[in-house]
């Protein structure tokens, strides 16, 4: 927990009408919808026929943000951009105009291959943000994209699409990112992502945090006045959290990762606020302020993520998880862990279990997400199921003396929750599972059993926890408490606590997993290197070293 700031104000009339909605009426969205979109700025049907900008009269760069691409999938992939020539204005230096952009994908960098065009429209409702979502590629191949407006032409990124979900694939090689606090240490290891060879990257949560960040950008130790002063408060309104993105967008290692590889992202708390569970906030506000704060920072997730057309936001809610294949190797199950958990138990933070946080009723995942998931194995025939999330899933102990604390954010305080999705998998035949997680800022392996209380339990799968690019500062290889949790949790077999993210290798016999670290994060140019690696046979799970 993070002491408040002083929050910036919705306007009055916002305000008001959220009280006068109520909480029920606001929760099931019953009349809400009006101030909702008034809230986030959706179009309507006059501003969409708003007057167009001569792209001539753009006199400065408007790619200042860079570009990405997201969600491949067979033959299409979506790509990513946004107009701000002045990225620190609300404006983003642009008025309230649409503006057209072309588009060109190619099968070389040089752009002498163009196999697609197009133009699309930036409209001012979306802060200028652009998704492309090409159709009609070859499947499996990677290409280079870029965009122009008026005499300016973007960075070119590179993508790939998918391959066909019933192709045979001899093996995929994916990155796992996650936890990027702005102050607290440049991204290095951004940097040294974008020149390796993956075929995709899954960022797992904390892209942006809604803390303020001083002139001098914290640890970064930027001169004093550098940064504008409207950063220097936590975000709330809808352009505070746009105006979070840019800051964030305009780091150059962050926007090379972008361009060398494409996303798939899913958010945890700090997209919104610090330990939010569904319409419960982290400090005592009114639901109704809470949910507005919720439509803004999830509007402008989803302007500045390269997400496709189904996750864009309605109001307050966002379909978030969502199924991607590749081939008949791996199938995602990409998981939102915040947006309907119950509210954590005991008041949050390290608690021992009792019968709140072991309530069968409490879920993690909610209802529904939870079937599609349980439903989505039943039905599979990948060789590898992987579920991208954001919270630690295996038991986690922070002492050798029984009863231990656990995390009540994590799926420690969700115990049924856990149980049910472990039963799906058993009874769904899943023989390997691997999931990805990130929020703690540290690396973790984990064996996943079946019955975490019985080290000779059946190991179901493996989790690969990724550290922080720059959250929590430098870290050490052995944080203070690296002896005991390795000695209370049997099923730990790594834990590094320097930042970094994680390399997968999925292959036909077997997976392997390489745990990259940088020694800091406080200057930038730090090294890389890899702390460990790992290796976890199909058929036979557990990690081993490889």
């Amino acid at each position: 927990m993070t002491p408040r700031q002083t929050p910036a104000q919705h306007a009055p009339e916002l305000r008001a009408a959220a009280r006068h909605l109520g909480r029920r009426r606001f929760l099931t969205l019953t009349g809400a919808a009006a101030a909702l979109a008034f809230t986030v700025n959706l179009p309507t049907a006059g501003t969409a026929a708003a007057a167009e900008l001569d792209p001539a009269r753009i006199a400065d760069d408007p790619f200042t943000l860079g570009v990405a691409s997201g969600d491949p999938l067979p033959g299409s992939v979506l790509l990513w951009t946004r107009l701000a020539p002045a990225p620190f204005q609300p404006d983003g230096g642009l008025p309230a105009r649409r503006v057209p952009v072309a588009w060109e994908v190619a099968l070389d960098e040089g752009f002498r291959r163009v196999v697609r065009r197009g133009t699309t429209t930036a409209h001012p409702e979306y802060h200028h943000t652009v998704h492309v979502q090409v159709d009609g590629l070859a499947e499996n191949r990677a290409y280079h994209y870029r965009f122009r407006t008026g005499r300016w032409i973007s960075p070119a990124g590179r993508t790939r699409t998918a391959p066909g979900t019933g192709a045979g694939v001899s093996a995929l090689t994916f990155g796992v990112v996650s936890c990027q606090r702005y102050d607290q240490g440049y991204w290095t290891a951004y940097r040294h992502l974008a020149q390796e060879d993956v075929d995709v990257v899954f960022h797992l949560g904390d892209y942006l945090y809604e803390y303020a960040v001083d002139s001098s950008a914290g640890a970064r130790g930027y001169a004093t006045g550098t940064l504008p002063g409207h950063f220097d408060h936590e975000t709330v309104t809808l352009e505070d959290y746009r105006l979070r993105y840019a800051l964030y967008k305009t780091d150059a290692d962050l926007a090379a990762a972008h361009a060398a590889h494409p996303f798939v992202v899913t958010w945890d708390d700090h997209e919104t606020e610090n330990n939010y569970a569904d319409g419960t906030p982290e400090n005592s506000v009114p639901p109704e302020e809470f949910l507005l704060r919720r439509a803004a920072a999830y509007r402008a997730y989803w302007e500045n993520m390269p997400l496709r057309r189904p996750q864009l936001p309605d109001g307050p809610d966002l379909q978030l998880y969502r199924r991607l294949h590749w081939g008949r190797l791996a199938q995602f199950d990409v998981l939102d862990t915040r947006q309907y958990r119950s509210d954590q138990a005991y008041g949050d933070g390290w608690q021992f279990p009792g019968p709140e946080s072991e309530d069968p009723s409490r879920t993690l995942t909610g209802a529904t997400q939870e079937r599609w998931l349980l439903d989505g194995w039943r039905r599979s025939r990948a060789v590898w199921n992987v579920v991208p999330q954001q919270v630690t899933f295996s038991q986690r102990y922070n002492s050798t003396t029984l009863p231990s604390k656990v995390s009540m954010d994590s799926w420690d305080g969700y115990p049924a929750s856990r149980e049910r999705v472990l039963a799906g998998a058993e009874a769904a035949g899943i023989e390997n599972l691997m999931v990805l997680t990130g929020d703690v800022h540290v690396h973790y392996g984990f064996d996943v059993k079946r019955d975490f209380g019985d080290p000779g339990s059946k190991t179901l799968g493996t989790e690969i926890v990724t550290s922080s690019v720059s959250s929590g500062g430098n870290g050490s290889a052995q944080p203070a408490n690296w002896a005991t949790y390795l000695a209370a949790n049997p099923h730990l077999r790594f834990y590094n606590g320097q930042r970094g993210y994680v390399t997968v290798t999925l292959g036909a016999e077997a997976a392997r997993a390489d745990f990259r670290t940088v020694p800091y994060v406080t200057t930038p140019d730090a090294p890389l290197t890899t702390a460990a690696s790992f290796v976890t046979e199909v058929g036979d799970q557990g990690l081993k070293p490889a």
